[in-house]
């Protein structure tokens, strides 16, 4: 299992290049590369050229980190049929990226609009007609996240649509912190998608369902919102001791094709103490379901 650092809080404060030392500083040996106006920016064309790409290669190398994972976040299953056609072409040049960046895997939402499930759900497939091939023929994996206000939200219902493509390589993302809005239990959604799982998140959040669901309160009540946060490890309501035991019962702390991502975006000011954090935590809750698993 890869330990990666998410560097999106670190955005305002660091460039593209210095990411790699950043997080070789911070104690990490690898790095998910999420949106950013440099390289795969979100929903529009991939803004880096191959010599930006070399140079960020490099800068990898230099600093003995890589990149564990690419996640481009683009209106694949949209339902504008001009802005799906422009998504899958943003998404062949991200794959050319993430391929010329020595990575093997993706990650990304679903998309689409959670009113209109079914025209998303056709885009969505239409989408992977053209990409899959391309997909397979790089060796690439990707993992897709039921993201909060995309056309698939739940856990199991997410799985479905994923086994609907019958294809080795594309799987599933488990982001702790949209627990409260998959419907399902951790464990129930962990067992059933099992070796599926290549890509968890790691970041807490508050149970927006709590105290009969008016821990968070908008106006007018029955607003179409969906509130959740990135919080460090123990500012939320996440069963991190559930969460880490699920992950040790489908074998995913101990596969060598698996990332773990540090995916806190709520604390940019104490952004460096909270990803050495979450590192430890990740680290030692590791260890705890390895040791109990071997006692």
């Amino acid at each position: 299992m890869k330990l990666a650092l998410d560097p999106t809080p670190f955005h305002s404060t660091h460039s593209l290049l210095e990411f790699p030392a950043l997080a070789a500083e911070l104690g990490y040996g690898y790095l998910q590369l999420t949106p950013h106006r440099d390289m795969i920016p979100f929903f529009t064309h991939p803004k880096a050229d191959d010599e930006l790409v070399r140079e960020f290669r490099k800068a990898c190398a230099d600093a003995g980190v890589e990149v564990a994972s690419v996640l481009p976040v683009l209106r694949w299953s949209g339902p504008d049929e001009a802005a799906r056609e422009a998504a899958v072409r943003y998404w062949k040049r991200a794959i050319q990226i993430t391929v010329d960046l020595g990575c093997a895997q993706m990650n990304t939402e679903f998309s689409g609009r959670p009113e209109q499930p079914e025209e998303s759900e056709a885009c969505f497939y239409k989408s992977m007609e053209e990409l899959l091939p391309i997909i397979e023929r790089e060796g690439i994996h990707v993992a897709i996240d039921p993201h909060p206000d995309d056309f698939v939200e739940e856990g199991l219902a997410a799985l479905r649509v994923i086994r609907g493509l019958n294809s080795p390589n594309v799987g599933m993302v488990y982001v702790a912190s949209h627990t409260f809005h998959m419907k399902d239990s951790p464990l129930e959604i962990m067992r059933a998608a099992g070796e599926r799982i290549r890509v968890v998140h790691v970041s807490d959040t508050m149970d927006h369902h709590a105290s009969h669901g008016l821990r968070y309160i908008t106006n007018p009540p029955g607003n179409a919102v969906r509130v959740h946060q990135h919080l460090k490890i123990g500012d939320g309501d996440v069963n991190f001791d559930e969460f880490f035991a699920g992950l040790g019962e489908i074998g995913f702390l101990d596969r060598d094709d698996t990332v773990m991502v540090s995916s806190v975006f709520a604390e940019d000011e104490n952004a460096t103490e909270a990803s050495r954090y979450q590192l430890e935590q990740m680290k030692d809750r590791t260890e705890k379901v390895r040791g109990a698993a071997g006692a």
